[in-house]
Parts: structure tokens; C-alpha cells; sequence
């Protein structure tokens, strides 16, 4: 759908409330907890992502913070 045909639809139903309310509560993008809505927490990217223990921290930025954060790396 285009952005013209988007806007058409959102006039014709501002004056139907109820089909209106309808339509946003189906068409609203979801909260995501994984994925790739999921970014690091210190520099942003969403690539190489480590989300166990609600880390949400990037690969690269784990590396960095890792020791002070209590984990210990093991050969």
C-alpha cells in the first residue's frame, strides 16, 4: 500500500469511529522483544545481537564489558 493510498483510507474512516479504532488496533506494528527491533544498548547497531540474561548488547560491546560485568573467559 502506498503512502496516498494509506492516507485515503485513514479520511474515509475518520468519520467511522468505531471502523477507525478497528483499523488501528489490527494495523499497529507489535512490540518485539527479539528480532531485529532489538539494538545494543551502548552503541546502537543490530547486528550480532546477545540478548540472554536481558543483556541487549552487541557482540563487539559484550567483548568490551564482559569482564566487568562478572563473566569470565573460559579456553
Amino acid at each position: 500500500m502506498t503512502t496516498s493510498d494509506h492516507r485515503k483510507v485513514l479520511a474515509q474512516l475518520a468519520v467511522k469511529p468505531a471502523k477507525h479504532k478497528k483499523f488501528i488496533k489490527h494495523n499497529a506494528p507489535k512490540e518485539r522483544s527479539c528480532g531485529r527491533n532489538v539494538k545494543c544498548k551502548r552503541c546502537g547497531t543490530y547486528h550480532g545481537m546477545i540478548g540472554k540474561y536481558g543483556l541487549n548488547l552487541c557482540r563487539r560491546c559484550f567483548r568490551e564489558v564482559a569482564i566487568k560485568m562478572g563473566f569470565k573467559k573460559f579456553n
